[in-house]
């Protein structure tokens, strides 16, 4: 026995000195690898003083050109900086990838099991000296001043460049109460407000208007310049997962909240103080084939069985085109039979050529959707297939050509510009294609401000992100946002005895007696949220899928409390949920949208009056949602509640 010990002992020792060694010659790689690029990286910007103004040489030749100089023309700036650049420069700029943020302020040189990203993507040197790339998505941030910090390294770094073109920076939507990768990101620090889809059921555009103001105000003192949203897309389909980041299922609703929304972040027109918007997703990702999302291979199909295609150009048209959006994102899926050829919206000429440059005047940046060119992996495992539906035979090479000759400016989720400068050089893709889309990534980054001063003020950010105000107004905003579906027993009063379910004990604390049973409550509160099925592997079980209605022994626990004691049901509808049994038996009923529990509390305690309606049906059955018809908006037979539907103290 004691001669085993001592064999496990040494085992274990042998173990921790390879896993040390492992850890060691790990950081001694990735800092090897660091110092190549930032040895290759040039010196900062001096400024030049010319006529009392101070000017960045950003190309340090100790003259001012044109794109130094803030008061020539965007055009001529542009034209002169396009003139200087390399091919491997214009190939750096027209992709856009996922980037991890030092968590002190740092640049993100040595990937770290605490940022998943990290491991995932090229260094912050190498994206930025070995790649020359300078268009970024960042996930997770650290508290505003660290976010302020690591922007500004990340800018200096970009400073050191040969021409010192700045990094224009971007995020999914950052004020959600929920964090789902590719979606939204939980609001941190940032102020909190329901997703769009609540916004929507407020029906009040300068509220909306007011939050893209809140939002950009945020956003900049981060140095955060491209906000990868808002969607444009039509809820008509209802079991699709997306549904929460849409403004529901009426194209006119739809359109007044995107023209509010963009006008809120960019302004009236794109300047020093706006966040470029990039819409999505072209032209219109809601009419999923069963509502499954096109990010995987079983949802790449969108149908028009209704002949409604134009319906859900509306949004677009009047909202985000009247609002001047900066940018545009095609969706993954494959318009079934709509084109010339059944292939997805990015690779597709008539959709991005024919239809949005041509027919609606187009001439801002169309930025694929994440991932269509190369599968996503991490430590050497897939786990997103490339999503170029409708071109899968096609070789990498093959993709790229198609897309930008359907009229494609950036590819999004991909970081392989080495492949587009081989396609240059091998003459299959002229330079001056590339000047075409290069031209408009810079126009972008002029009229941002960003060669003249990208960088932001670190002690200014902890005071801007999260200010008192801007979380008032989110709680405003929560409260518009929630539609009251029944009130049999409401508003509720006097000091009683609660049960809950998905509610902070101590909130629910300040407004009755909390306890453990629904037998000794005189009312139960129940928070939902309408349910999904998982499908599919992987990354696809993080997505909402599926039927919309409870099942089997949930179903029967919730009516079952319902049974025993009076109950108020508050269901968040990231979809439109299938709850007749539930509406019939509880005593209250609450649709919310991301809303905190106070805010709830608050609605059934009478606190305040409620104001929202639905921006969608709830139908009455999963028979009705499968006879619904993908691309018409309200739709169900005989729907629970129908669009629009509200009741008010």
């Amino acid at each position: 026995m004691k001669k085993f010990l001592k064999v496990l002992l040494y085992l274990v020792g042998a173990l921790v000195l390879i896993g040390f060694a492992l850890v060691i010659g790990f950081k001694i790689y990735f800092n090897k690898k660091s110092k190549q690029f930032l040895s290759q990286a040039g010196l900062e910007a001096p400024l030049l003083v010319v006529a009392g103004e101070n000017f960045r040489d950003l190309n340090k030749n100790g003259a001012l050109d044109v794109y130094e100089d803030f008061r020539r023309p965007v055009e001529e700036r542009v034209a002169d900086i396009l003139r200087q650049m390399t091919l491997e420069e214009k190939a750096g700029m027209m992709f856009i990838n996922m980037i991890a943020a030092g968590r002190k302020g740092e640049l993100m040189e040595i990937p770290t099991k605490d940022d998943m990203i990290s491991l995932m993507v090229p260094s912050n040197s190498e994206y930025v000296i070995g790649k020359k790339m300078n268009h970024f998505n960042v996930l997770d941030l650290g508290t505003p001043e660290l976010a302020a910090k690591w922007m500004n390294n990340l800018q200096k770094l970009a400073e050191r460049t040969r021409l010192g073109i700045p990094v224009t920076m971007a995020t999914d939507p950052r004020h959600s109460f929920s964090k789902n990768i590719g979606f939204n990101l939980n609001s941190g620090s940032f102020s909190q407000w329901p997703e769009p889809i609540g916004l929507a059921a407020t029906r009040d555009t300068a509220l909306v208007r007011e939050f893209g103001n809140i939002a950009r105000q945020e956003y900049l003192a981060v140095g955060i310049r491209l906000a990868l949203h808002p969607m444009a897309d039509l809820a008509t389909e209802p079991r699709w997962p997306r549904i929460d980041g849409t403004f529901g299922e009426d194209a006119a609703l739809s359109s007044k909240m995107l023209y509010a929304y963009i006008k809120g972040f960019q302004g009236d027109s794109l300047g020093e103080w706006s966040v470029a918007a990039m819409t999505k997703h072209f032209a219109g990702g809601g009419p999923q084939k069963d509502g499954m999302d096109p990010h995987f291979e079983f949802g790449k199909e969108q149908i028009y069985p209704g002949n409604n295609f134009d319906y859900h150009l509306i949004p677009f048209e009047k909202g985000a085109f009247a609002a001047g959006t900066a940018q545009i994102m095609p969706y993954y899926g494959i318009p079934m039979d709509q084109t010339s050829e059944n292939v997805g919206f990015a690779f597709n000429k008539d959709i991005i050529t024919g239809l949005l440059r041509e027919k609606y005047g187009f001439d801002g940046v169309v930025c694929t959707d994440w991932s269509l060119l190369t599968d996503k992996s991490m430590l050497g495992r897939v786990f997103l297939p490339a999503t170029g539906w409708g071109v899968e035979d096609l070789t990498l090479e093959e993709r790229i050509l198609k897309a930008i000759d359907a009229g494609i400016d950036q590819f999004g989720g991909e970081s392989i510009p080495e492949v587009m400068v081989e396609l240059v050089t091998s003459g299959r893709l002229s330079e001056s294609r590339l000047d075409e889309s290069v031209r408009r990534l810079l126009r972008d980054k002029f009229q941002l401000g960003l060669f003249d001063d990208p960088y932001v003020d670190v002690e200014n950010a902890g005071k801007v992100v999260g200010k008192p105000e801007f979380i008032e107004k989110g709680i405003e905003a929560q409260r518009k946002s929630l539609v009251l579906l029944k009130k049999d027993r409401l508003p509720l009063n006097g000091n009683l005895k609660l049960y809950i379910e998905n509610i902070d004990p101590e909130v629910a604390g300040r407004y009755g007696e909390v306890v453990a049973t629904p037998e000794e409550a005189d009312f139960a509160i129940l928070r939902l949220e309408t349910p999904f099925y998982p499908v599919g592997e992987g990354f696809a079980q993080m997505f909402k899928h599926g039927d919309l209605d409870f099942k089997g022994e949930e179903k029967a626990r919730i009516l079952g409390i319902l049974g025993k004691v009076p109950t108020i049901v508050d269901i968040k509808l990231s979809r439109p949920a299938v709850i007749p049994e539930i509406a019939d038996k509880c005593v209250g009923l609450i649709g919310n949208f991301a809303a905190g529990d106070q805010v709830i509390l608050d609605l059934i305690f009478g606190q305040f009056n409620p104001s929202g309606k639905l921006p969608f049906e709830l139908p009455a059955s999963m028979e009705a949602v499968e006879n619904q018809i993908e691309d018409i908006p309200y739709d169900s037979k005989d729907p629970l509640y129908p669009f629009g539907y509200c009741l008010s103290y």
